[in-house]
Order: structure tokens, then C-alpha cells, then sequence
């Protein structure tokens, strides 16, 4: 999936981070993903399969392959080992975020505008912490819905502030999965026309 909103600042900080030793493990890991030209979604800590830090992570353009998932697991189970932050054997899981991605910086509300996300805030916003809709407008600060379930006496629209924003997870619809092959097929294009500039030099 390609990020035309985003492509050249990995550095963009997430809205949503961890907390206790997920953020320790993403304090570990994000150095190492941002020097391979990587940028963090998640990490989480599981217990199934025993115990399971699954990282979800893309380029800087979106797109994340098979082949950079191990490109990033072979970079930071070193630096994992090294540091030692769990107590136990686990399994180290390297994923792309999906199409039906967490929403944890900016770009990613200004690049997926127009379709359906679930969100949670850490203060009632209209009476309210959990929303539902489609982004119809993302700022500096804040993001735009028309929620699809609206009670009686509210609002259709809602502006929901960067800064309240806890949880938020894009929703998987036809439109969604259609513009996300679109972009993915694009990026792959883009990186292809590079890695052609390049072999030419």
C-alpha cells in the first residue's frame, strides 16, 4: 500500500504508542527499523504460541513484502538479544499492518481519507469515546467523521482531536481493499521505475 502523503518523512512520530515493556521493545526496536528505512506501526507483546512480540511495520512508502518482514526480523533479534528485555522464550512475528491497519500516525488519516475507521478516545468527545465512520477531513490537529451510527441529538460530523485519539483501526470494505491493491500496485511501479533509475547510473 502506498503512502503518496508520506513517502519521505520516516521520522513522523506515531500518535498511539505503547505502553510498559511494549514501549520498552518499541524503544528497542524503532532505531533499528527507521536506520533500514522502516517505519514502527506496533509492537505487542502475545501470549499465544507460548509467548509471541509481534511487530507490524512498513516503508517509508507503504508497502511491506515478505522479503523485507525477514530483513527486519534478521536486524533486531540481534539487537533483541543484546538487550535481553524479556524474561522468557518467545517467537518473534514481523508483519506488514494489513489493509485493515491500525492508525497510529497523521499521514495515516490524510492517506486513508474517505474511508471507514473505528476509534476510541481517552476523553468523552461529545459524550462519548468510541466513534465510528468515515474520515471526511484530517488537519494538524485533529481529524474530521461522518459517523454511520448516529443516536438521537447528535451530530453526523464529528472532529475528533489528534491528541484525544487512543485506538483507531481502519475498517475492511470493498473500497478499502480495492484502493489499498491500487496503491500497493502503484508503490511497486514507483520502486520498480527507481531500481531501473538507479542500475542506469
Amino acid at each position: 500500500m502506498s503512502d503518496m502523503t508520506n513517502a519521505g518523512n520516516e521520522v513522523e512520530p506515531r500518535l498511539i504508542t505503547e505502553t510498559g515493556l511494549d514501549q520498552r521493545l518499541a524503544d528497542i526496536i524503532e532505531p533499528v527499523l527507521v536506520g533500514l528505512g522502516f517505519r514502527l506501526i506496533r509492537v505487542r507483546m502475545m501470549n499465544q504460541n507460548g509467548a509471541t512480540m509481534q511487530v507490524m511495520a512498513e516503508r517509508n512508502d507503504g508497502t511491506m513484502t515478505v522479503q523485507d518482514c525477514e530483513e527486519v526480523s534478521m536486524a533486531i533479534s540481534p539487537v533483541l538479544d543484546v538487550e535481553d528485555p524479556i524474561d522468557k522464550e518467545y517467537h518473534l512475528e514481523v508483519s506488514s499492518p494489513g489493509i485493515d491497519r491500525p492508525m497510529v500516525r497523521k499521514s495515516d488519516f490524510v492517506r486513508w481519507q474517505g474511508h471507514l475507521v473505528k476509534c476510541e478516545t481517552s476523553i468523552l468527545i461529545d459524550n462519548r469515546k468510541r466513534f465510528r465512520g468515515k474520515i471526511v477531513e484530517a488537519g494538524v490537529d485533529g481529524f474530521t467523521l461522518e459517523r454511520d451510527q448516529v443516536a438521537y441529538g447528535e451530530e453526523q460530523k464529528v472532529t475528533i482531536p489528534f491528541t484525544a485519539l487512543s485506538d483507531a483501526k481502519l475498517i475492511l470494505t470493498d473500497d478499502l481493499i480495492r484502493d489499498a491493491l491500487r496503491a500497493d500496485k502503484l508503490a511497486k511501479a514507483q520502486a520498480a521505475n527507481q531500481n531501473e533509475a538507479d542500475d542506469q547510473e
